[in-house]
């Protein structure tokens, strides 16, 4: 028995193994008896008979004997009546190195067990306790008894190294996706470029600058075909823009001569002959209509202007408080008259621009409010990093939020019959927008309705040198 072991742990160095006798049974002679067992009861019974010889005749090599190796009775009955007398289970084994079960790799057969015979040129190593042919035999006749013989291979091992090949799977992964997710970035960065270009220059593009046009990167793709077709598009829009743009001027400058004439004739009969009293009536609604019709041709020879960038801002230091006080000086004599108070406030802020200009908006602010029928109203200014904003805020009736952008739009007016009866053409914001956008700076709304209205203008405040106290009259 000392020799077999020996036999046995130099052959499976690295294995347990256990030896289960069934020696009253040849391997025929256990098939059929597990084919005569028809009922459950006859089953079970062969099963005892069996693992009572199993546990009679056990022995072990590198188990725990208090935890033997062993098959559940529906394992042992699959390994009967396998083909070739084998059985492969992944099974935790008990061994006495460890406190813990070990998970194994278990291969059982089922054959006849016994010393292999000595050849010729073997003898000295079988004296020296080791066979080259094995310690035993599984080859022998089927008439022999039979012994059920396990193989246990401890799988921590190869478990160990699943788990490393697993970690650098998992570090082979994040790194080729991070590689791939920064290549796509880096591609798609690159693709997307021409595209970027074009997007950059088509918001540059303005109703002032219809002339430019987006780069035609030469890509042989859909960009290229986008850039062109946005081209084209600008070219046909810079074609609409430019006619409109000439009849508004040429037809601005072609009725300022008769009107002209008309308010001419209508002031010299005034004066130079005796009308009766219609006639009289009649040729002051001729100047009077004949006025209106002039500041409407003067304002839309501005917006003309305006629209094709010939609007000329000479720029000039201003301050900002001293500007607005001038103004609600000129604007003092209409205030009261409509029972209007007017103040200004804020700080002396120095700004450049074009004053005349910039007087034009404030008093077309100014004098909407005054035909809003606003009861106070206040021209404010205030400093806000390197932008100066100019403010008029009056307590009028306000304006509904869906139509303050719309009152920017050429010919709109929130009140037509009241604006049309106090000469508003609805042009003044619009020409308004016009002179802030060249200066630079924006212009908004900002009203409630019952809670007045506040109009924004904030603008660049340039290259102005730093004046003193000894500089301000």
């Amino acid at each position: 028995m000392g020799q077999a072991k020996l036999l046995a742990r130099y052959y499976f160095s690295d294995s347990s193994l256990a030896v289960e006798d069934l020696y009253v049974y040849t391997r025929q002679s256990l098939i059929d008896a597990l084919a005569s067992a028809q009922t459950p009861e006859d089953r079970a019974q062969l099963f005892r008979n069996l693992a009572a010889l199993r546990d009679s005749s056990r022995r072990s090599l590198a188990v725990n004997v208090d935890q033997p190796i062993g098959l559940s009775d529906s394992e042992l009955e699959r390994l009967i009546n396998s083909p070739d007398g084998r059985l492969t289970l992944n099974r935790m084994v008990s061994v006495p190195a460890n406190s813990q079960p070990v998970l194994m790799r278990l291969l059982v057969v089922l054959g006849p067990l016994r010393p292999p015979a000595p050849q010729e040129g073997e003898a000295e190593a079988e004296q020296g306790g080791a066979s080259p042919a094995g310690p035993f035999s599984l080859d022998a006749p089927d008439d022999e008894s039979v012994s059920l013989v396990y193989v246990a291979r401890d799988l921590s091992t190869v478990q160990k190294l699943l788990e490393q090949l697993q970690n650098v799977v998992l570090v082979l992964f994040l790194a080729g996706l991070l590689t791939a997710g920064t290549g796509a970035y880096a591609l798609a960065g690159q693709a997307l470029q021409p595209l970027r270009r074009v997007q950059r220059a088509a918001e540059r593009i303005g109703g002032q600058n219809l002339t430019e046009r987006v780069p035609v990167p030469r890509t042989g793709d859909e960009v290229e075909s986008l850039a062109m077709a946005l081209n084209a598009m600008l070219g046909r829009l810079e074609g609409s823009f430019e006619a409109q743009r000439r009849f508004t001027s040429d037809a601005s400058h072609e009725l300022r001569t008769p009107v002209t004439a008309i308010s001419g004739h209508a002031s010299y009969l005034l004066r130079r002959t005796n009308p009766s009293g219609q006639q009289a009536e009649s040729l002051r609604i001729i100047q009077r209509e004949s006025e209106r019709l002039t500041n409407l041709i003067a304002s839309l020879l501005q917006l003309a202007r305006s629209d094709s960038g010939a609007l000329v801002i000479t720029r000039e230091p201003i301050l900002a408080a001293l500007f607005l006080f001038e103004i609600t000086q000129e604007l003092a004599p209409l205030a009261q008259a409509q029972g209007t108070a007017l103040r200004t406030e804020g700080e002396d802020v120095t700004f450049e621009g074009d004053p005349d200009r910039l007087k034009q908006v404030l008093i077309n602010l100014v004098s909407n409010a005054l035909k809003a029928g606003a009861q106070t109203i206040t021209l404010r200014s205030a400093r806000l990093a390197d932008e100066v904003r100019l403010s008029v805020q009056d307590d009028g009736p306000g304006i509904p939020a869906d139509q303050l952008e719309r009152l920017f739009d050429r010919f709109y007016r929130l009140e037509d019959s009241r604006s049309r009866d106090q000469g508003g053409a609805g042009l003044g914001l619009s020409i308004a927008r016009g002179i802030v956008d060249a200066h630079g700076g924006r212009i908004w709304l900002e009203s409630e309705p019952g809670a007045g209205t506040t109009a924004h203008v904030q603008l660049p405040i340039g290259n102005v040198p730093e004046l003193g106290e000894e500089d301000v009259p």
